[in-house]
C-alpha cells in the first residue's frame, strides 16, 4: 500500500507555493511598516508552556495537543498556537531588559489534533503578532489597524472586525459566576461540549455555533454589564482609537476566544465567502500570560490568522494573485556535443540573476518545445550542431515567435536585459 500524509495534513505543491509566498511577503512587509520584527520560535515547548499559558481547562489542552515524551523522560508538545512561545522566548531572552515596547511577527505551523474539515487542518499555518510593554489602549488600535491594513493589501473583501472586552480578574468572576448558574439551568439544551464545558470553561459557550446553544446563549448575561469602571473605560478608550483610525466594527459580546490568558480586550475578523466558518483570525489583550509561565508582569496583546483560511478567502473572493514563471529561459539540447556547453551557458544565466532550466533527456525538438510552453518560459534558448559551429545561440521570443542569433559571449547580458525590461 502506498504511505499518505497523515490524516489532517496535505502538502502545499509548487503550483499553490506561490500564493503562501506572497501572503508571507506581505504580512513581512506590512508589519514591517508598524516596527514589528520577525521571531522564531521551537515547533515543540515544554508541555508546561501550554498547560500554565493556554490554560489547563480549555479543549487544546485538555485533548488537541500533541503530547509526548522523549528519551529524557520530558514532557514535551507541538506548539498548538504561536503566543505562548513568544511570550516564553521574551522571558527567557530578558528581552524587555532596557526596552520600552516590543513588538515581534512570526510565521509558522501550529498543530491541534482537532477534527479535519474545509480549511482547518491538523497542522496548520498562523501569521501573528505580538507586542509587549504597553497597557495604553492605543496599542490595542494600532494591532488592530495592522491586521486591517494585511487584509486589504492582499486585497481581501468583506471583512468584519468584532471586537468586545472580557473583563479583568476584578470583574470577570461575578459574571462567570453568573453565567455558570444561567447554564445549569439549561443544561438541556446545550451540545456535549458546551455540557461538559459549563462549569469548567462556561465562557466558551458563548461562542459556540451549534444551534441550540445559540439559542442558550441569545439570554445569557452580557459580560458588558459586569465590566468593572476601569474595564469599562479602556473599552471607550480603544473604541475612540479606532474611531479615530476610521476602523468600523461590530460590537460582538460574543467574542470571547478559547484561550484562558485573555483579558480586556478581543477580537476576531471573519470575511465573506467562507460559509459558516467565516473566522479568519483574531486575538486580545493577554497582561497576565506572562506571569502565569514564571515571568515577571508584563502587558501583552497580538492576534493569529490562519494562512489556510486566507488562502481559501482569496479563491473565494477570486482575488488576483502576482505570479510569475518558474522560469524565464528555457535551453533546448539537441545532439550530446551541445550538453557541455548548455550547461556553461545555464550557469552564467543563473549567475546573472536569470530563472533558467534546460533539456536533460534527449528528446527531440518538439517535445523540448512542449515543456517550454508548459513552463511558460519567456525565451526558449536552442543549441545544436550549428549554433556550436558559429558559436552562436539561436534564441526564439516565446510570445512574438521572432528569433535571433546571438553570441555565446553575449548570452548572458543579453538575456538579462530581457529579462529586466
Amino acid at each position: 500500500m502506498q504511505i499518505q500524509s497523515p490524516k489532517g495534513t496535505r502538502d502545499i505543491l509548487p503550483s499553490e507555493v506561490q500564493t503562501w509566498q506572497w501572503v508571507e511577503g506581505t504580512a513581512r512587509d506590512v508589519f514591517g511598516t508598524y516596527g514589528y520584527q520577525e521571531i522564531r520560535t521551537p515547533i515543540f515547548e515544554s508541555t508546561d508552556l501550554f498547560v500554565r499559558g493556554v490554560g489547563d481547562t480549555t479543549d487544546i489542552v485538555e485533548k488537541e495537543m500533541y503530547t509526548f515524551n522523549d528519551r529524557g523522560n520530558r514532557s514535551v508538545s507541538l506548539r498548538p498556537e504561536g503566543t505562548a512561545s513568544v511570550v516564553r522566548a521574551m522571558l527567557q531572552n530578558r528581552l524587555m531588559d532596557g526596552a520600552s515596547v516590543l513588538k515581534f511577527y512570526y510565521i509558522g505551523q501550529m498543530f491541534r489534533y482537532d477534527r479535519p474539515q474545509a480549511g482547518r487542518y491538523r497542522e496548520f499555518w498562523q501569521v501573528g503578532i505580538e507586542a509587549f510593554g504597553a497597557d495604553s489602549p492605543a496599542i490595542d488600535a494600532e494591532i488592530i489597524a495592522a491586521g486591517q491594513q494585511f487584509f486589504a493589501t492582499l486585497g481581501i473583501k468583506d471583512l468584519t472586525l468584532h471586537l468586545n472586552s472580557i473583563g479583568d480578574p476584578v470583574c470577570r468572576p461575578k459574571y462567570v459566576e453568573d453565567l455558570t448558574a444561567y447554564a445549569k439551568e439549561h443544561l438541556d439544551e446545550l451540545c456535549g461540549k458546551c455540557y461538559a464545558r459549563h462549569e469548567r470553561n462556561p465562557m466558551r459557550i458563548l461562542d459556540c455555533k451549534e444551534s441550540g446553544c445559540r439559542a442558550v446563549v441569545a439570554n445569557a448575561p452580557l459580560l458588558s454589564n459586569y465590566l468593572c469602571d476601569a474595564c469599562s473605560e479602556n473599552f471607550d478608550m480603544v473604541k475612540s482609537y479606532l474611531d479615530a483610525l476610521e476602523i468600523v466594527y461590530h460590537e460582538d459580546p460574543y467574542v470571547v476566544r478559547g484561550l484562558d490568558y485573555y483579558s480586556r480586550t478581543a477580537f476576531e475578523f471573519t470575511a465573506g465567502g467562507l460559509g459558516a466558518q467565516n473566522a479568519i483570525g483574531g486575538g486580545g489583550r493577554y497582561d497576565y500570560l506572562a506571569e502565569e509561565i514564571g515571568g515577571a508582569a508584563t502587558p501583552g496583546i497580538g492576534f493569529a490568522l490562519g494562512m489556510d483560511r486566507i488562502i481559501i478567502a482569496l479563491e473565494a473572493q477570486e482575488v488576483t494573485v502576482p505570479t510569475s514563471a518558474p522560469v524565464d529561459v528555457y535551453f533546448t539540447v539537441l545532439g550530446d556535443a551541445a550538453m557541455p556547453i548548455t550547461l556553461r551557458l545555464a550557469q552564467e544565466l543563473r549567475e546573472n540573476g536569470v530563472k533558467t532550466d534546460l533539456e536533460y533527456k534527449r528528446r527531440g525538438l518538439r517535445a523540448q518545445m512542449r515543456t517550454a510552453n508548459k513552463l511558460n518560459a519567456q525565451y526558449v534558448v536552442m543549441i545544436g550542431e550549428d549554433e556550436i559551429n558559429n558559436a552562436a545561440a539561436t534564441v526564439r521570443d516565446m510570445g512574438s515567435g521572432d528569433q535571433q542569433s546571438v553570441a555565446f559571449q553575449q548570452l548572458a547580458e543579453m538575456m538579462r536585459e530581457k529579462i529586466d525590461s
